[in-house]
């Protein structure tokens, strides 16, 4: 195997990484240098929250450890009997790369991620003694998301933690049966089991107000997962079903969803086309619902038809145009939990009319101001100065939020 310098082992390790979403600078606990006499913060001009369109962070430096694995899952390329370009990175060389780029102001943080070589603890060990070095060594006061391994010892996780801000094991599949068909060596219990341990060491490590000494950080921004949508024949009924799960039972920060991308001399049990990306941008607008709108999984599902969302509007308004009967809403009366289920309005829109009808009553154009598409509202409220009438229960109203003109595929998946 040809030696390779360390640009090439960046650019092969950089773009093996692209295929996992599960990264985000959210939830970091505040460091700042100025403050610990370290390099680098999670706030002010360190962790500035840039994203992508689709929703991925890009202010991290993402990286493989290497991308060598001995598992062999189908789904990803960089399994063990794929044609592809190998590299591995050393402990020492990735130090020095992201306190380098973070002096450069080319990142704000790290995601580190990693085939499986040797075993699970060598890895887990690997990735551990990066963040150590990062954190004692360099007085790195950075983000850092490790991509834990699941079935590495509960020792190292916990080391892990007191190192990274967020930590993640991927689910990889909706469904356990899925799982075990595309990645044998992988057990949907060993991945439950780590996010458990998780999800108790994160709890230990959060104490209580009244405690006079506070437990050291363990991974403050929690733990998060990503999914695969799209190699399978998993509706998105299966997606939300595990996302509510994993919600209740692990109380995960996030969860990712990553269309499936066709990769080369693959399996004949993957699709030969990936799916529209607007059916993950869909998924996560749903999973937006069921964790700050008081949406559940069944409700949300029901706006489209056999398990899947609609893809041409998005699942609130597919929600509100199956449920009409529980329309109009006075914006003047109704409570925040009904004033959430009305179409264009979100969040700090609620808290605004909410706030502003105790000292006025408002009318259509009051509403129009505090919301983003008074266009999208109009049909499903009432204001001091407006009745939408016929207009909610309007037999073309569904088109109406439709584009008219047919964008090109390619062009309508980006949005």
């Amino acid at each position: 195997m040809p030696v390779l310098d360390f640009r090439q082992k960046l650019a092969i390790l950089s773009d093996a990484a692209k295929y996992d979403a599960s990264c985000a600078s959210s939830g970091a606990a505040g460091r700042n240098s100025a403050k610990s006499k370290g390099i680098g913060s999670t706030e002010g001009s360190g962790i500035c929250h840039a994203y992508a369109p689709d929703g991925r962070c890009i202010s991290l430096l993402k990286i493989l450890l290497t991308n060598f694995c001995v598992y062999d899952c189908v789904y990803c390329i960089n399994r063990s009997s794929s044609n592809v370009s190998r590299a591995r990175f050393s402990v020492e060389e990735v130090v020095a790369l992201t306190m380098n780029f973070y002096r450069r102001n080319y990142i704000e943080g790290l995601f580190l991620s990693s085939g499986i070589i040797k075993s699970s603890d060598y890895t887990m060990e690997e990735m551990v003694r990066v963040a150590r070095k990062l954190r004692l060594e360099e007085n790195f006061s950075g983000y850092i998301h490790l991509k834990t391994i699941p079935d590495a010892s509960p020792a190292l996780l916990e080391e892990a933690g007191l190192f990274a801000d967020r930590l993640s094991v991927n689910i990889e599949m909706p469904t356990d049966v899925t799982l075990s068909a595309l990645a044998p060596e992988k057990d949907a219990r060993d991945i439950r089991r780590s996010m458990g341990h998780l999800r108790a060491k994160i709890e230990e490590h959060r104490g209580e107000k009244r405690d006079r000494t506070k437990p050291r950080r363990f991974s403050a921004g929690g733990q998060s997962t990503q999914m695969i949508v799209g190699a399978d024949q998993s509706s998105d009924d299966d997606v939300l079903t595990r996302s509510e799960n994993l919600y209740g039972n692990y109380r995960l920060s996030r969860v990712y969803y990553s269309a499936f991308s066709p990769i080369p001399d693959s399996s004949s049990r993957l699709p030969l086309a990936k799916p529209p990306l607007m059916r993950e941008h869909r998924l996560y607008q749903a999973d937006w619902l069921m964790r700050f709108y008081g949406f559940q999984r069944a409700e949300i599902v029901s706006g489209g038809e056999g398990g899947m969302l609609d893809l041409a509007v998005d699942p609130k308004l597919a929600w509100a145009l199956r449920n009409r009967a529980s329309f109009p809403v006075d914006v003047n009366r109704a409570d925040r939990e009904m004033l959430l289920r009305v179409p264009g309005l979100g969040t700090r829109a609620v808290k605004r009319i909410l706030s502003t009808r105790r000292h006025r009553t408002l009318r259509l154009d009051d509403v129009a101001r505090l919301c983003q598409s008074i266009a999208k509202v109009r049909p499903f409220i009432t204001a001091l100065d407006w009745s939408p009438g016929g207009l909610t229960d309007c037999a073309g109203l569904r088109e109406s939020f439709v584009p008219k003109a047919k964008r090109p595929a390619s062009q309508l998946e980006l949005f």
